[in-house]
Order: C-alpha cells, then sequence, then structure tokens
C-alpha cells in the first residue's frame, strides 16, 4: 500500500469535489489549502471529518480535495460524500458504518427552476386589489 491512491467523487447542490485518499498522517487540503484556511466555519470543518470519524481513519489516509461550483456549505457536503466513496472504495468493510451514518448517500435536494409569470421558483409578484 505504499502509493496506493483511492479516489471518490462527492455531490451536493451545484458542487462537484473530487477526492483522492493517500495513506498518510491525516491531513486534509482542499484545492491546494488547509481545510482550516478554506473552510472559515467550524461546523463545516467538522462535516468534512465525519467519514473519517466515523470509521476511525482520521490519522491514517491524508486526503487531497479539488472542489468547485456552488458555495461553501454545498462544497463541504459533497467533500463528505468523495470521502465516503473513497473510504468504501479503500475497504469494504467500511460500508455498513458508513450507509448507516448516510454519507454514502447522495443528496437529491437542487434549487427549483424559476417558473414564467413568477419573480423566482414560487414568489409570486405582489397582489393589489386596486
Amino acid at each position: 500500500m505504499a502509493t496506493t491512491k483511492f479516489y471518490g467523487t462527492g455531490r451536493r447542490k451545484k458542487s462537484i469535489a473530487r477526492v483522492y485518499l493517500v495513506p498518510g498522517t491525516g491531513v486534509i487540503t482542499v484545492n491546494k489549502r488547509d481545510l482550516d484556511e478554506y473552510f472559515g466555519l467550524e461546523t463545516l470543518k467538522v462535516i468534512v471529518r465525519q467519514p473519517l470519524v466515523a470509521t476511525e481513519t482520521a490519522d491514517k489516509f491524508d486526503v487531497l480535495v479539488s472542489v468547485h461550483g456552488g458555495g461553501f456549505t454545498g462544497q463541504a457536503g459533497a467533500i463528505r460524500h468523495g470521502i465516503a466513496r473513497a473510504l468504501n472504495q479503500a475497504d469494504a468493510d467500511y460500508r455498513p458504518v458508513l450507509k448507516k451514518a448516510g454519507y454514502l448517500t447522495r443528496d437529491p435536494r437542487m434549487k427549483e427552476r424559476k417558473k414564467y409569470g413568477l419573480k423566482a421558483a414560487r414568489r409570486a409578484p405582489q397582489f393589489s386589489k386596486r
């Protein structure tokens, strides 16, 4: 397992994350920046680490992430999904733990499209009697 790389693609809303797991010490790099530098909110850092904590592999793998699209919350969710998929590829024994926690499930919620005659997806123009 010297130069093995495990890959997982994660998606959430408009964000797509390409995640590589490399055996290492637990360093998480997002778009060539440290995790703490990339994400300002502590909750987003926790979301990213969830699959590693659940499988107790936080100090066994270095995580290399390339993520684009969407906002920070969507990107954090996409990274979590990608890490879970890569861990599943690394060792199939992690699957029941990841599946039970819901990290392997792609979140289907997307932005609803705007409809004609409305100001947004469901927001109607203001109504006036006179």
